[in-house]
């Protein structure tokens, strides 16, 4: 099932192919320390001087300066090494390769290229307003150019703008900045410059960069990788449909699929309860000004609805609109989104739990890697460490979008900036749940069923067969059925030739009689594989009603 049907498409505002493009170029290149001690060089006056490292499109990437014919290289492989080594959280490091697909949607790169983006479209808007007569509409050229800028947005615009900032003090004012310098040159929109940023406060143009970060970094990289982890799920259901298990759940006889099956049925259960909450609106934003009432907006241009434009705006980006609000948008939506992720992981967490005891049963064996080492002590060990990383992870995660999703709509009065700071961290909750995701896939491609060991257990363990004895006795009036196998069970070693002893001993029909002497702990699994092999149908219906209804039918 394709979880991005919980968010509306936008396609229109995904980033350039050129723009991704280039990311994924990059990211073999480690984004940290443009101004490490790494990239330090001397010139020819003996000077210090700190280069900054320009991000272009090439799949090597060396950082050097030429100042007078000297020249200084230090190569991208040692750079990359370093900064990995320096870097503060382990996603930025040891990690990296993992989760830099949320990269350029959840990075501060990601944030100045949204920015951008908003800032641009309503300067675009403002010219298709026929009553804002300074603001002309705009050519076609004149729009092309400001696509341009958009589409074209690269590493050294980022670059730019964080070098402006640190002028400013201000990181939206740095946007606005950086626009009317690259527009100064376009003799159609440098007549309007001052209207860049037009009746707007940061939030405005904060909390629909943010709405879209969240909004295509779920769609393109999240979504696609929680789709991975139910579907691999569903597969060991299917592909193990027949093989029985001894279940821990008070030593109960069932199938190996049962507990895959179920699992996925609690994740899609999640999708359903999503979509039955509408919380299909993980997309929303405003653009009001400081308190939400248009006054700027209304002092300036008193004749037009700007309720309605700013509506039109918000949903041209391919948001919903919030039409209520105070400075800043609620981040309600943010908090929605966050705690349906952090039941997502719980689900998966209990999973992990469970398949690493699986392995430390002996129900799993895990392919070896030729060189990989389990112990540094025990030669042996092939240690389950593929789901010991998603759990760590999945807490790790659940620990930061659950402050996220507590603090986000908690604000002093009409606003205060600590939900700016907390806003810069989304990525971490998201990547570090991007990482668990991965680590549980690559586990679950490990996994080897040990038939031997559950056919095994299941040798073992005859008395699970109490259950339907007692059952069948009920049916036909035998007296005290569970204290007569509670007699014969508890505390007592259980085997074949007492149970078949047992039943011989019954006063049964002789069908009822014949088919429990038949039953063996290997056969008592019930409808397991019929509901193993449709698992699909049960979550792709989202209705559990009416598949359960075409089951039995």
């Amino acid at each position: 099932m394709d979880l991005s049907i919980c968010l509306k498409p936008s396609a229109t505002l995904k980033p350039s192919l050129q723009s991704l493009n280039s990311w994924r170029k990059l990211s073999t290149f480690h984004p940290i320390s443009n101004t490490s001690p790494f990239t330090t060089f001397s010139s020819h006056n003996n000077h210090s001087c700190t280069f900054k490292a320009s991000f272009k499109d090439t799949t090597r990437i060396s950082v050097a300066k030429q100042m007078n014919n000297n020249q200084a290289v230090v190569e991208d492989s040692k750079v990359y090494e370093l900064s990995s080594l320096m870097a503060l959280s382990p996603l930025d490091g040891r990690y990296w390769d993992k989760v830099k697909d949320l990269a350029p949607f959840m990075s501060e790169y990601g944030l100045i290229r949204y920015r951008v983006l908003v800032e641009i479209k309503w300067l675009i808007k403002l010219s298709q307003i026929p009553e804002v007569v300074e603001v002309t509409s705009f050519s076609d050229e004149a729009q092309s150019f400001l696509q341009g800028l958009i589409d074209g947005f690269s590493m050294d615009d980022a670059l730019e703008v964080k070098n402006i900032e640190k002028v400013t003090n201000h990181d939206v004012k740095a946007v606005e900045y950086f626009l009317k310098q690259k527009c100064q040159s376009h003799p159609e929109i440098a007549k309007v410059l001052e209207f860049f940023h037009f009746a707007c406060t940061s939030e405005d143009i904060n909390n629909l960069a943010h709405a879209l970060m969240l909004k295509e970094g779920m769609n393109t990289v999240m979504f696609p990788a929680m789709n991975q982890v139910v579907n691999a799920i569903c597969n060991m259901a299917t592909q193990n449909a027949s093989v029985p298990m001894l279940s821990r759940t008070h030593g109960q006889v069932t199938s190996l699929s049962d507990y895959f099956r179920g699992r996925k049925w609690q994740f899609c259960c999640q999708i359903k309860q999503r979509k039955e909450n509408n919380f299909s609106s993980y997309d929303i934003g405003k653009i009001c000004r400081a308190v939400g009432n248009y006054n700027a907006h209304l002092m300036l241009y008193p004749n037009i609805n700007w309720p309605r434009i700013a509506e039109e705006f918000v949903k041209s980006l391919g948001l919903s609109f919030n039409p209520y609000v105070t400075q800043i948008e609620s981040h309600d939506y943010i908090a929605e989104l966050f705690h349906a992720i952090i039941r997502f992981n719980n689900i998966l967490m209990n999973f992990d739990r469970d398949i690493w005891t699986y392995i430390l049963q002996r129900y799993f064996k895990q392919t070896t890697k030729a060189g990989e080492i389990g112990s540094s002590t025990m030669p042996h060990k092939v240690n389950p460490i593929d789901f010991e990383n998603s759990e760590g992870n999945l807490g790790k995660a659940n620990g930061s979008l659950s402050h996220l999703s507590m603090k986000l709509p908690i604000s002093r009065l009409q606003r205060d900036l600590t939900d700016s700071t907390v806003l810069r961290n989304m990525g971490e909750g998201l990547g570090h749940s991007l990482l668990a995701y991965k680590s549980a896939l690559q586990g679950i491609g490990k996994l080897q069923v040990n038939k031997a060991c559950l056919n095994e257990d299941l040798d073992q363990s005859w008395e699970v067969l109490a259950e339907p004895i007692q059952t069948v006795m009920r049916r036909y009036g035998v007296p005290e059925p569970y204290e007569k196998l509670k007699e014969l069970t508890r505390g007592r070693a259980v085997t074949k030739e007492s149970i078949r002893e047992f039943i011989g001993g019954l006063e049964l029909p002789a069908e009822a009689k014949n088919n429990l002497l038949k039953l063996t702990p290997h056969t008592y699994i019930g409808t397991a594989v019929e509901l193993a092999k449709s698992v699909d149908k049960f979550v792709n219906s989202v209705n559990g009603a009416n598949a359960l209804e075409d089951f039995y039918l």
